[in-house]
């Protein structure tokens, strides 16, 4: 067990096997470990939930071949007099495809350092080798979270071909991270997120953070100044592949297509700086249907989704 702070070395090789994934077999590619996934939940959340964090490395001939990141339950202020808490643990994790048995490895010390609560962590529909894995070793499906309405995610591709011109309402227009203060950039941010935690500090560790690029960090601008929408590209030079996380709409200019604006203006910086394709996570499940059709809208497909696993403690 590593109870040593996730700090960026690690992070760094982590994202270095969610390369690897990403080139060779990109629908095992766990949806939470990607390279930009890690970047973004890594630094917005280090100061907050760090201390409940808990990390393995697994190496094969000196060559990073899996890892786990579990989050154990936890009870933090939010900062507006509430709290934000979760009751169980959850993992997030990877394996090289020709090591997927190494699975197995991370349950047992996901069973070590969880400490008797209740475990989560997702499969990807594709990896059957990992749902076996899983069920030997006392996981399964969670009904609700992966259900019709569940909080489950999929995840959806996009080659960067054929891209359509990006349409602005008149008067508004596109800018970057280098245009905004880094107040303003954070307030954009919660103004298409509600209750988010995300403040200044949290920013300039993202800022810091491989492969963050303030020139692939887009927003739009209304007319009146107000920052209405706001995206970050991660971009994976070596696989030239690029990344939406997060993309959001501010809460009063919602439904005016700035989304699917934005999304094209992006795709087409990222084409422009090297990517050949497009990776963004949505919630998938049939009773939320409008990140789903916004992706849809401007050319994604799904590749695989999420399936919940879930396995009770003592």
């Amino acid at each position: 067990m590593n109870i040593e702070p996730l700090g960026p070395t690690e992070l760094r090789l982590m994202q270095g096997l969610a390369q690897e994934v990403t080139a060779l077999q990109p629908e095992l590619l766990n949806g939470d470990a990607t390279v930009g996934e890690l970047a973004w939940v890594w630094a917005k959340d280090f100061d907050a939930l760090g201390p409940f964090w808990r990390h393995r490395l697994w190496f094969v001939d000196g060559r990073l071949a899996a890892w786990g990141w579990a989050c154990l339950p936890y009870r933090v202020p939010r900062g507006d007099g509430t709290t934000l808490e979760a009751e169980t643990a959850n993992l997030t994790w990877q394996t090289h495809p020709e090591r997927a048995a190494l699975l197995g490895e991370i349950l047992h010390w996901y069973d070590d350092v969880a400490n008797g609560a209740d475990r989560l962590l997702t499969l990807q529909s594709a990896d059957v080798e990992a749902q076996a894995i899983a069920a030997a070793n006392g996981y399964a499906f969670d009904a609700e979270a992966g259900g019709d309405d569940g909080s489950w995610v999929q995840f959806n591709t996009r080659e960067l071909t054929d891209v359509p011109s990006p349409q602005l309402p008149e008067g508004f227009r596109f800018l970057t991270a280098a245009d905004v203060s880094t107040a303003d950039a954070v307030k954009a941010h919660r103004d298409a997120w509600d209750r988010s935690r995300f403040n200044e500090t949290a920013f300039e560790r993202v800022r810091r953070t491989w492969p963050y690029r303030p020139d692939l960090n887009v927003l739009i601008a209304a007319p009146d100044g107000t920052l209405a929408a706001t995206a970050i590209i991660w971009l994976d030079e070596k696989t030239r592949t690029a990344e939406f996380e997060p993309v959001g709409t501010h809460r009063d200019f919602r439904r005016r297509g700035l989304g699917t604006a934005l999304q094209l203006h992006g795709m087409h910086l990222a084409k422009a700086a090297g990517a050949a394709r497009m990776l963004v996570a949505c919630r998938g499940a049939p009773a939320h249907p409008a990140a789903r059709a916004l992706y849809y809208g401007v050319g994604f497909r799904p590749i695989s989704r999420d399936l919940p696993q879930v396995k009770k403690g003592r």
